[in-house]
């Protein structure tokens, strides 16, 4: 259904009585502004036209090439289609993406993979030109490009319609690191290198716009929006870490280049040490999260200071996390999140979540399990920061696939 007919309740859904998810029924559409039962009654009953009749398909009718035209119409014309991230764009002239093709050996009409917004949405196909038009756009070097093009091939889209508003991280591991110039120590994590900035934005601008879009009230639908999705890549300091990388600890080799997503990013939480409580301010942290586990990124030089402290390994101290990230069974499924999704596998007796909803509402019960916490060692060492992201693993990229 490539135009699924949408009508939206207010929220939260989650611990209303039927007295006020009735009032929502009868009540309107917080999007369309229109009684909510009017949605539904012609969105299930309005004839089909011949967009509905199109079935699924990965037939795009879009012209591979636009009119000639001044930059300043051209750059209006991307803001005006949402091709952009409303910031200036490169223009991706014939000439620019030819350039950028160059940095890799696959062909321009090779598919590279799929994205959508959402689940319930048709996945969109696209080739290795279309991921050049975007990172051309996004002021890419044809060296970024195998880095942009696993990003790319991942399937994981940086733009995703989540109500909850979720952004993606993505780490890279390798040498590509060192190869394109990419900077893992001061400011790693902010606007200060071109490698990291612009391959970033390639990979949000082509999520954008090689998934179907991401325009608020049609295929996007953060509440609140999430300042992630305008670049969030970064490698790991390797070189400065007391323990394995995280492509290591994912099954590569060392000299193999990676690139690691994480989906969520909604929480953060930040600090310095470890100092005398960095205990109790890791455990307020794991409570905060309340569903998103941990990725943890640390500055070398906290790191070094938890090898000080007895943690050897990354493992050791992901085990003292996952032991010590602890709420009340009432706290943790008092969770919107928790509720709409877990509740169900819990019910139907997927572990560990059965377990926790058999729990008393006072039993403290563990929430994340050593799997799904991870550890990232970046930063210049000029101060023993962490930071620690709410998001969960999505998986590792080979780079080097795209060379």
């Amino acid at each position: 259904m490539p135009r699924t007919r949408q009508a939206f309740v207010p929220q939260p859904v989650v611990g209303k009585s039927p007295a006020e998810l009735r009032a929502y029924i009868e009540g309107i559409d917080p999007v369309s502004k229109r009684p909510f039962m009017q949605g539904i009654i012609e969105g299930l009953t309005g004839p089909l036209d011949d967009e509905d009749l199109k079935g699924i398909t990965f037939e795009r009718s879009t012209p591979r090439l636009l009119e000639p035209d001044t930059e300043e119409h051209l750059q209006r014309l991307f803001i005006e289609n949402h091709w952009t991230d409303f910031l200036p764009i490169v223009l991706p002239t014939e000439e620019r993406v030819a350039a950028m093709l160059r940095g890799t050996s696959h062909a321009p009409d090779e598919v590279v993979g799929t994205l959508r917004p959402t689940r319930f949405r048709e996945a969109w196909e696209f080739t290795v030109e279309k991921v050049a038009v975007n990172a051309v756009m996004a002021g890419a070097r044809p060296e970024y490009f195998p880095v942009i093009l696993a990003l790319a091939a991942s399937g994981i889209t940086a733009r995703s319609s989540s109500t909850t508003s979720m952004a993606t991280i993505s780490v890279v591991n390798g040498p590509i690191r060192h190869e394109i110039g990419m900077d893992a120590g001061i400011g790693v994590m902010g606007p200060y290198n071109h490698a990291n900035a612009t391959i970033g934005r390639a990979y949000s601008l082509l999520s954008q716009n090689l998934q179907g879009g991401s325009v608020p009230g049609e295929t996007y639908m953060g509440s609140l929006g999430n300042w992630y999705a305008y670049s969030c890549c970064f490698p790991e300091n390797e070189e400065r870490s007391p323990w394995e990388p995280l492509h290591v600890q994912k099954g590569f080799r060392p000299t193999d280049s990676t690139v690691s997503l994480f989906f969520g990013a909604r929480y953060t939480h930040s600090g310095f040490g470890p100092r005398e409580t960095w205990r109790e301010k890791f455990k307020h942290c794991f409570a905060a999260f309340e569903h998103f586990p941990p990725l943890l990124v640390l500055d070398p030089i906290a790191a070094r200071g938890f090898v000080e402290r007895g943690f050897a390994t990354k493992r050791q101290l992901i085990d003292w996390c996952a032991e010590n990230a602890r709420l009340p069974a009432r706290e943790y499924w008092d969770d919107q999140w928790i509720q709409t999704i877990e509740r169900p596998r819990a019910v139907a007796g997927v572990e560990p979540y059965a377990t926790r909803l058999k729990a008393a509402p006072d039993e403290v019960i563990q929430i994340f399990e050593p799997s799904e916490i991870n550890i990232v060692v970046a930063g210049g060492e000029t101060q023993g920061a962490w930071r620690m992201f709410g998001c969960r693993y999505e998986k590792t990229v080979c780079i080097d696939d795209w060379r």
